[in-house]
C-alpha cells in the first residue's frame, strides 16, 4: 500500500491551489481527479487582489497575466437602464500589490495550476479515479478508490476534499450542508464573438428586473456570458434551445456576430457544511460551500480555504499534529466565507427585487444621488491569536523592501516576525524568521498605524499578532514548532 503525506481528492482551482502550496514543502501529494480529461469550457470568470496574491506565492502569475484582464467593476441597472448602485473597481494597486478585480478563464488557470505541479517530483496525479471509501485511523488516513475498473487502497497522514458541490468527502466524512436560504434556477450562456461588438458594456451590468433578472459579464478576449433567471415552471429544453437564446440575446447580439460556446441550467445556491473537518479529514471549496455567482467570489473563497490550510497542515507534518491548531481552519474560514455568502444573496435579492434590498453597510451616494458600494474584506473568524488583538486576522499588506523586491518573496513556510529596529529580538526567540524597518519600504509608518512595534505574520498573509514588546514574540506556543 502506497502512502502519502497529503490526498488531495478534486483538482479544481481550489484543489490544484492547495497541492502547489503544499508541494512548496516539499511534501508526496497523491492527486485524485474523477475527470478525465481537463474540462475546457467557461465555468469561474473571476478573482481578487487577495487570490492573485496567493497565485503569486505559487508562482504562477508571471505566464497566467496574460490569461487575465483587468475587470471595471459592475452596475445594476433597471429595466429603464438607470443606474441604481455602481459598484467600481478602480484600476490601481491595492495593499495586496494587484488591482482589485480579474476577469479569466477557468481552463486557463487550471493549465497554469497543473503546469506548475509538474515541476514537483513528489506530486502525483491520477485521473478519472473515483473515491469509494475513506477511513479515518489514530495516526493516519486509509482511502479507496476505483480507477480502470480496480480498486486500490492508499493511506496518508491527510485527505483533503476539494471535490465540488456533490463531494464524495464530504458524504464520507459525515457532514451536511445547511441551506441558508437562497435557492434559484438560472440560465447560464457563454458565447465567443465573431469579431469585436463595441457597443457591448466593457463591465459587468445586474440587470434588476423581478420578472427576468438577467447578468452579463465582460470577460477575457472575445468571450461574453449571459445569465438569466427562470421559473420553475418554465420548460428547461426550450430555455436552452438555440432560438429561445438568441431570442433573448436580440437587444445585444445576432448569431452573426457570435457563436455559442456553452449553455447550461445552474440551481444557484447558498449553503455551508456544518462540519469542514473529521479527524484528519478536511473538505475545502465548493465542498464546503456554495454561494450564488452575483459576486464572483465562489472560487475566491475555495483558494482563501486552501491558502489557510495549507500551512496548518504543513506544521503539522514537519512537527506534530495539533488537534487544537487544526481546528482553527473552520473557525477561521466559516465566518468569513458565511460573510462572502450572505452579502451575495443580498446581492441576489437585489437584482431580484430592483434595489429593495441592501447589500452591505459600505454603500455611499454621490454628488448626483447614484449610490455606489464598496468591496467587502472580512476579517477571520475567531481561532489563533488573541480576538482582542484589534489587528488579528486581517490581512497584511504586500510591502516593498528596499531592494526592490517584495515582501512576500521573504517569507518562507512559518511565520514572519516583523519589527522595529529599535524592538530588539530575543535570543530566546529563534523558532522564525525576523526582518526589521530598516530592510522594508514604510514599515514605520504602518507599525504607528497598527500601534505595535512589530507584528507576527502568517505564511497565508494574514496578522497573527501585533507585539509591544519582546516579552510577546515568545506567546505562540499554540503553534506546532
Amino acid at each position: 500500500m502506497k502512502q502519502y503525506d497529503v490526498i488531495i481528492v478534486g483538482l479544481g482551482p481550489t484543489g490544484g491551489t492547495l497541492a502547489n502550496l503544499l508541494a512548496l514543502n516539499g511534501f508526496s501529494i497523491l492527486i485524485l481527479e474523477r475527470e478525465k480529461n481537463l474540462y475546457a469550457l467557461p465555468r469561474a470568470v473571476h478573482f481578487d487582489d487577495e487570490i492573485m496574491r496567493v497565485f503569486q506565492t505559487i508562482g504562477i502569475t508571471k505566464k497566467f497575466l496574460k490569461n487575465t484582464i483587468i475587470n471595471k467593476g459592475t452596475k445594476f441597472v433597471n429595466s429603464d437602464g438607470k443606474v441604481l448602485l455602481d459598484w467600481p473597481r478602480p484600476k490601481s494597486i491595492t495593499e495586496n500589490g494587484w488591482y482589485p478585480s480579474y476577469r479569466f478563464h477557468q481552463p486557463d488557470l487550471e493549465r497554469n495550476l497543473r503546469a506548475r505541479l509538474k515541476k514537483f517530483k513528489k506530486v502525483k496525479l491520477m485521473q478519472n479515479a473515483e473515491v469509494k471509501k475513506i477511513r479515518n485511523n489514530k495516526n493516519k488516513v486509509d482511502l479507496f478508490f476505483k480507477i480502470k475498473n480496480k480498486v486500490q487502497k492508499v493511506s496518508s497522514k491527510y485527505v483533503i476534499g476539494c471535490d465540488g458541490a456533490k463531494s464524495t468527502t464530504r458524504e464520507q466524512m459525515g457532514s451536511v450542508l445547511d441551506n441558508l436560504g437562497f435557492t434559484q434556477k438560472w440560465a447560464v450562456v457563454d458565447l465567443m464573438l465573431k469579431k469585436n461588438k463595441n457597443m457591448l458594456p466593457d463591465r459587468t451590468i445586474q440587470y434588476s428586473n423581478p420578472k427576468r433578472p438577467a447578468t452579463y459579464c465582460r470577460n477575457v478576449g472575445k468571450r461574453r456570458r449571459w445569465e438569466f433567471a427562470i421559473q420553475d415552471n418554465e420548460n428547461e429544453e426550450e430555455i436552452l434551445s438555440d432560438k429561445y437564446i438568441w431570442n433573448f440575446l436580440k437587444p445585444w447580439l445576432s448569431p452573426r456576430e457570435a457563436y455559442l460556446e456553452r449553455k447550461a441550467i445552474y440551481i444557484f445556491k447558498s449553503a455551508i457544511a456544518r462540519r469542514w473537518r473529521n479527524k484528519r479529514i478536511f473538505i475545502a471549496g465548493d465542498a464546503a460551500h456554495l454561494m450564488p455567482p452575483f459576486m464572483g467570489q465562489g472560487m475566491c473563497a475555495g483558494i482563501r480555504d486552501a491558502s489557510n490550510l495549507a500551512w496548518k497542515i504543513s506544521l503539522c507534518i514537519k512537527n506534530k499534529h495539533s488537534e487544537k491548531f487544526l481546528d482553527t481552519y473552520q473557525t477561521e474560514r466559516f465566518s468569513n466565507a458565511k460573510e462572502y455568502i450572505e452579502t451575495t444573496m443580498r446581492m441576489g435579492e437585489f437584482v431580484n427585487a430592483v434595489g429593495s434590498e441592501n447589500i452591505t453597510d459600505n454603500i455611499s451616494s454621490g454628488p448626483d444621488g447614484t449610490k455606489s458600494m464598496q468591496s467587502i474584506k472580512p476579517r477571520l473568524g475567531i481561532g489563533l491569536g488573541s480576538n482582542n488583538d484589534k489587528n488579528r486576522g486581517k490581512i497584511f499588506p504586500q510591502l516593498k523592501m528596499k531592494n526592490g523586491k517584495t515582501l512576500d518573496e521573504k517569507f518562507s513556510k512559518l511565520p514572519l516576525l516583523i519589527r522595529s529596529s529599535k524592538l530588539n529580538k530575543k535570543n530566546s526567540f529563534k523558532k522564525i524568521k525576523s526582518i526589521s524597518d530598516k530592510n522594508i519600504k514604510g514599515l514605520s509608518d504602518l507599525l504607528k498605524t497598527y500601534r505595535a512595534k512589530a507584528i507576527i505574520v502568517r505564511p497565508d498573509r494574514f496578522i497573527l499578532k501585533t507585539c509591544n514588546s519582546s516579552d510577546d514574540f515568545n506567546q505562540i506556543d499554540f503553534l506546532p514548532l
